[in-house]
């Protein structure tokens, strides 16, 4: 799971982004509103943290932004701004929720939780290819009816490759799906999950084009 956080005090973004991180999400921090926006038309988040009181683009205004162009990824405000007309107009915006500072990181977690939970409900829908059956929810995968263990990446890989099975993803959208920006990345790790997921699967389902990237094709 990838999370934006848009936060300008950097020793509070410092203790969420260390506290999420150890949740298991991958974390992307920006400091700016603009900076926000330009993440949120490059990327696709899971969930995105949000100050309304960023510089060069306030919060309210990245929010309109990115609901204007009909993008459902939930919002979770976090600010210092506690009346009830704030909360009211920031949800009348199109945050999912909305969090008062100072908050507890346990309750900050829970939230992320629950908008994830709601976001995957919604788009809850197998994923089928072939003879292999996806559950984005359930986060399980079956081939031919029995269940295949699969990693945490691999599944993410195999998520990602299934959810346009016809289109070409090279290496490097593969990767943004599994790390936050700064992270260390081995050079071959996408090819070494690439191929654990054929030796589980089978060598047939994932194409490779090379100077492309990674597609899936049906069995022969």
């Amino acid at each position: 799971m990838r999370l934006l956080l848009a936060e300008d005090d950097a020793a509070q973004a410092e203790s969420i982004k260390t506290w999420l991180e150890m949740d298991g999400y991958n974390i992307d921090w920006v400091e700016r509103g603009d900076h926000a926006i330009l993440a949120l038309e490059q990327h696709q988040y899971d969930c995105v943290l949000l100050d309304r009181g960023l510089p060069k683009a306030s919060g309210d205004e990245i929010l309109k932004s990115l609901r204007k162009h009909n993008a459902q990824t939930p919002v979770i405000m976090i600010t210092a701004r506690d009346t009830v007309q704030d909360r009211v107009s920031g949800l009348d915006l199109g945050a999912n929720d909305y969090l008062v500072k100072p908050f507890s990181l346990e309750e900050l977690s829970a939230r992320v939780r629950n908008q994830l939970r709601q976001h995957q409900t919604q788009q809850s829908h197998d994923l089928r290819f072939a003879d292999l059956v996806l559950d984005p929810q359930a986060k399980t995968l079956t081939q031919a009816g029995k269940g295949v263990n699969l990693t945490a990446k691999e599944f993410q890989i195999l998520h990602k490759l299934m959810q346009k099975p016809e289109h070409v993803m090279t290496r490097e959208q593969l990767e943004e799906s599994l790390y936050a920006w700064g992270s260390e990345v081995e050079s071959n790790a996408i090819e070494v999950f690439i191929s654990q997921l054929r030796k589980k699967i089978g060598s047939s389902y994932i194409k490779t084009l090379r100077g492309l990237g990674y597609r899936m094709q049906l069995p022969q």
